[in-house]
């Protein structure tokens, strides 16, 4: 797990053995152990060189060790030694350095870095900290302001970077290890005292306490209820007041704080279940690894509205040829000045060249005869959706195919009318869907799996994480979705306001609350969806029966607020007021609170007290509780894709690991318990109902969340 060889007779070249990214394993840990003893000890060698193979240093820690007892030496003394060593060692950084890897090359006494190199301490974003040093060294090595910033957000620097904050020594755009050869034999006869970071005094700024509290106030303003952030600030403070001794134990002692509990656990898992998503399975027994995807070079996207313009842009960005194309003139041009504007902004951020060779604008269909892959982005109208993919069969050739960004629609109905159903994916983008992650891969039931293979594969070359999901009403998210703002609503009628409902929320961990969130998307979207649907309208009687639609309850104060022309932020005015139409300022609005009141009285409902835990029992517990029945129906293949999609779709806090996990992370006896007291109070309310799975699961001993698959036997698999 580790190479050791004799380079120009006196450098001990050590390299990392473990792909891909030469995490530090036990075995790799016991591999530099005895590799630095034998350099150490060995006379004919001067100055030690560590390096990874495959162009890698290091990776960190290897993840996969953190479930059981620690085998293989510890890593803190190991470092320590290393840096305690009386002959120079250089670091060779190619590839990454990060986390315990970065924490290897600190306690190196120079560091070499390829000019394409990566390097952080990541270790906040699994729920932890930095514990091999990471805290106490690098305050010391670059001042505590920078390194608070860089240990508080886990956030990667660029080699450049690290060079102007004096992290490492020399970036270079040669071989990063011959030069770090080169290197340690010049500096085999300079002294080591100053090169030992953990011997250096921390550079202190004036107002250290001042400091530490406005980093503080920022941490929990932006990662509101985290704890790692918070015991990473507490470490940098013992690196500023106490020796490096005392300081490594007070590291210590807030790691184990972090490293058992429930928010690490979460995050860790996160960490996973991102990578289990890509890895779908169909029923006919196809897989991610042996269906074979098209290579894409060309594509076209079908409308310029908000959602087209940031696909046109997430197409362009990754070098795919793409022919826009709009149904009016003065659309087309907007749209085409947008996304030029959108590409050159994007393009001088990442500091490269726009794309802007690989577009073309057209009105007329005729010109997609000869791409790749199409992807509907018109309205969401199915009778227009059809007319388009009808036209589509027409014109394009034999073999392209026919993706639609709907967000709820029947996939099928749409590759039912072309003639090639096959060939005929749902690619559900979420807005802007230049910026958001996510992106739902809508298997239809007559799907191929080389399809379903491209749209993911696709998908992963655009940044995006690839969830493939069965094709029903609203697919994995917005299905959920619909009992969470239902409950949000119900407790506006029962006596909560917008804005406690939203706090409730938001101080649980989400970035927004239910009410600020639909001011932003325009209340205007849903009404029209449930007009469309029959739950509102013109042709729909409000008192017969009041309150009650489709032989369930309803609550009609969103459709009251529409009535009123509050469409949220675009109007100024929505669930809260703002300065301005387009402002942003959220503001609780009295006339909302009058509404409410009025709205009451005439129900004769007797407004009550409701608790912050009963808003975040209900909400999330009848969200939770549409995912296990989305597994129950075979439309989702695991409870890991349901909260992949809540993380980089809908916001649901990392530290809380998505909603399957938080059920499992409460206790599903306790989930069950609590829709059960709910649903006896809400009869006519099904969503609260527990399911079935949930129920089975309770009686099987609450199985940890990666081994509910064995108990979810479906009839049929919309995968």
């Amino acid at each position: 797990m580790a190479r050791y060889e004799l380079v120009k007779r006196s450098v001990a070249l050590i390299t990392l053995t473990n792909p891909p990214v030469n995490a530090l394993s036990s075995a790799v840990r016991h591999a530099i152990a005895k590799s630095m003893d034998h350099a150490l000890n060995d006379p004919k060698v001067t100055a030690v060189v560590i390096c990874g193979e495959n162009g890698r240093f290091c990776g960190g820690a290897d993840i996969r060790e953190f479930a059981g007892p620690l085998r293989g030496p510890p890593l803190v003394p190991l470092l320590d030694a290393i840096e305690a060593g009386e002959k120079p060692v250089v670091a060779a950084i190619e590839g990454v350095a990060l986390g315990g890897g970065f924490e290897l090359a600190l306690v190196c006494h120079y560091r070499i870095a390829h000019f394409k190199a990566r390097l952080g301490l990541p270790e906040v974003t699994l729920g932890i900290l930095p514990a091999a040093g990471g805290t106490q060294r690098l305050p010391r090595l670059i001042g505590i302001p920078a390194a608070l910033e860089l240990i508080t957000t886990g956030r990667h620097i660029s080699a450049q970077e690290a060079l102007k904050l004096g992290i490492v020594d020399q970036v270079t755009e040669q071989n990063a290890c011959e030069v770090a050869v080169e290197f340690a034999l010049r500096a085999v006869a300079k002294p080591l005292s100053s090169r030992r970071v953990s011997m250096l005094t921390t550079p202190c700024p004036p107002d250290l306490d001042g400091l530490l509290e406005a980093v503080t106030m920022q941490v929990k303003k932006k990662a509101r209820g985290v704890m790692a952030p918070l015991a990473c600030i507490q470490a940098v403070r013992a690196a500023a007041t106490m020796p490096y001794s005392k300081g490594i134990k007070r590291e210590s002692e807030l790691m184990a704080t972090l490293f058992n509990s429930g928010q690490a656990r979460a995050l860790q898992y996160c960490f996973f279940a991102q990578r289990t998503a890509g890895k779908w399975t169909l029923p006919s027994g196809a897989q991610w690894n042996n269906s074979k995807p098209r290579e894409i070079r060309s594509a076209a996207i079908i409308g310029l509205g908000t959602m087209g313009r940031g696909i046109v842009v997430s197409l362009a960005r990754v070098g795919i040829s793409v022919i826009a194309v709009e149904s009016e003139k003065k659309l087309l041009e907007t749209g085409k000045q947008m996304v030029i504007g959108m590409l050159e902004r994007d393009a001088k951020r990442r500091g490269v060249s726009a794309s802007l060779n690989l577009l073309k604008f057209t009105l007329s269909l005729q010109d997609l005869k000869d791409v790749d892959l199409v992807i509907e982005a018109v309205f969401e109208d199915m009778a227009l959706k059809k007319r388009v993919f009808q036209e589509l069969s027409k014109v394009c050739r034999p073999a392209t195919l026919l993706c639609t960004n709907t967000s709820g629609l029947d996939v099928d109905a749409l590759a039912g009318v072309t003639d090639r159903p096959h060939l005929v994916v749902g690619m559900h983008f979420f807005s802007p869907a230049h910026v958001m992650k996510l992106l739902e891969v809508v298997c239809g039931p007559r799907s191929s799996s080389e399809t379903i293979a491209t749209a993911m594969i696709l998908g992963k070359r655009m940044g995006k994480v690839s969830v493939a999901v069965g094709n029903c009403p609203g697919f994995v998210g917005n299905r959920m979705l619909k009992p969470y703002l239902d409950q949000a609503t119900f407790l506006l009628e029962e006596g909560a306001t917008p804005e406690q409902i939203d706090k409730a929320l938001e101080d649980f961990g989400f970035a927004m609350g239910v009410f600020r969130m639909s001011d932003l998307a325009g209340l205007d979207v849903g009404w029209r969806v449930r007009k469309e649907s029959g739950l509102t309208g013109p042709d729909v009687d409000p008192k017969n029966p009041p309150r009650r639609r489709q032989g369930r309850r309803y609550c009609p104060i969103p459709d009251m607020v529409c009535e009123q022309g509050r469409f949220g932020q675009k109007t100024g005015r929505g669930w809260y007021m703002y300065d301005k139409p387009g402002g942003t300022n959220a503001k609780p609005d009295p006339l909302i609170q009058n509404l409410l009141e009025m709205y009451r009285s005439r129900y004769g409902i007797q407004p009550r007290n409701i608790s912050d835990q009963e808003i975040i029992e209900r909400c999330l517990f009848a969200l939770a509780n549409e995912g296990f029945r989305i597994l129950e129906d075979g439309i989702a293949a695991r409870p890991e894709d349901i909260d992949v999609i809540y993380l980089f779709g809908y916001g649901f806090p990392r530290h809380g690991g998505g909603p399957m996990f938080y059920a499992s992370m409460v206790g599903l006896e306790r989930v069950l318990e609590r829709l059960e007291h709910y649903h006896q109070a809400h009869p006519d309310v099904p969503h609260l109902e527990p399911s079935p799975l949930l129920k089975k699961l309770v009686a099987c001993g609450s199985p940890p969340v990666q081994k509910w698959r064995e108990h979810i036997k479906t009839m049929h698999s919309h995968l």
